[in-house]
């Protein structure tokens, strides 16, 4: 049972996000509810990489919160000294194959680096210096100092951990039924298992279901799960002193008009991470099918993923394989996530659509939620982010 049946916000999600969100409006005295219809880490927080990277954004709002983001995974790990949050630097490199991808990413770097990302190219002979186990195919990569990563599962713990410590309460295997707002303006949540409870502020967390939350209050929110798997590796000495990408992953993620173009044909949106975990296995991606709800691993995708692994890298030919994952991730259909209020319906916030880089971008989302629903002077820049920015494509019923 819901012991407090009033509340200053219920979020609606107890992924990262949601968490997040739930940690720094605690911070600023509300009184927070999370419901979560799985349980800890059932969505696609518990099935994605754990990177924070910065080199995979485009120069503007996204870069510019990523750094933002990445100084408040710093002062967690100085904060939090009771939590092993397993913060890496190791460091990135894009994989580049071809002159074409080449002068792509010449242009994309110098565009990165005016808007203040340390991030170079690196010819053959500096790239093998740093990644001596990598095929020769590659000609060429990017390298930035800056890219970090942590466990996502060991940040969502420490957010629990610090949200009940401010009063917070979060209930796992609750999904919601219904969300009404009332004559008095507050919003009325009701549970699957018939509790309701009333808010001030309702926050939409909910990942790649987000659209199906705006659906109960009449909102239009265009987020779509991209399907993506992952196989994890056993552990093993450090293959190299940096994380890995490759150039078509950012052709995927930023330019996915030029894949069709090339007609790559895989159907899965193959491209290609290599990053190393705290305790010294590998995660190796990925896909991005657009599959619907369907969460299956499926064989076909996970052969491309090791087969394409093991030429781009064929040490791992010596390495066991034993996991894999399947997650969505909650795409937009301009790329940039959604954060703010809905104008027809006060109170009722979407933090959601961050895609591939919710780990990378959940505290500063979190933070930025807490000052929008506090009432805060932000930006003008934020408003491109705002749900607003969307027009339905038919009449919403909630």
């Amino acid at each position: 049972m819901i012991s407090r049946q009033s509340f200053d916000a219920v979020i609606l999600g107890a992924g990262i996000i949601g968490l997040a969100s739930a940690y720094y409006l605690g911070l600023r005295g509300k009184k927070v509810l999370v419901l979560e219809a799985g349980g800890f880490g059932h969505g696609s927080s518990g099935a994605c990489d754990d990177m924070i990277l910065l080199q995979s954004k485009k120069p503007g709002i996204n870069l510019q919160l990523s750094f933002k983001s990445l100084e408040l995974y710093r002062q967690m790990v100085r904060d939090w000294a009771d939590e092993e949050l397993d913060f890496l630097n190791l460091g990135g490199m894009i994989l580049i194959q071809t002159p074409e991808e080449l002068t792509i990413m010449e242009e994309f770097v110098q565009q990165q680096r005016d808007n203040g990302l340390d991030v170079t190219i690196l010819d053959k002979k500096e790239m093998k210096k740093y990644q001596p186990f990598v095929s020769d195919q590659f000609i060429a990569s990017t390298y930035s100092s800056i890219d970090s990563q942590v466990s996502p599962f060991a940040v969502m713990r420490g957010y629990l951990r610090r949200i009940k410590q401010v009063g917070g309460l979060i209930r796992f295997y609750t999904p919601v039924k219904g969300i009404k707002r009332g004559s008095s303006g507050t919003w009325a949540v009701e549970t699957r298992s018939g509790e309701t409870v009333s808010s001030e502020v309702v926050v939409n967390a909910a990942g790649a279901w987000a659209g199906n939350i705006g659906h109960m209050v009449g909102e239009y929110i265009p987020i779509t799960p991209k399907k993506g798997q992952l196989v994890i590796t056993e552990k093993v000495p450090p293959v190299g002193k940096t994380n890995l990408w490759s150039a078509r992953y950012m052709v995927t993620k930023l330019r996915p008009d030029l894949v069709q173009a090339e007609g790559s044909g895989n159907g899965i949106g193959l491209s290609f991470s290599f990053t190393r975990t705290g305790d010294g296995n590998y995660l190796i991606g990925s896909t991005r099918e657009k599959a619907g709800y369907v969460k299956e691993n499926s064989y076909e995708a996970l052969q491309a993923v090791i087969r394409q692994a093991v030429d781009f890298i064929p040490t791992l030919r010596q390495v066991h394989f034993i996991r894999t994952i399947a997650g969505f991730r909650p795409a937009t259909e301009d790329g940039l996530f959604i954060l703010g209020e809905h104008a027809d319906s006060p109170g009722f916030f979407t933090a959601a659509g961050h895609e591939g880089d919710g780990i990378a971008l959940a505290p500063i989302t979190g933070k930025i939620l807490s000052e929008m629903v506090c009432g805060d002077s932000l930006g003008e820049e934020l408003t491109q982010l705002s749900p607003n920015r969307f027009q339905p494509k038919e009449k919403i019923h909630g």
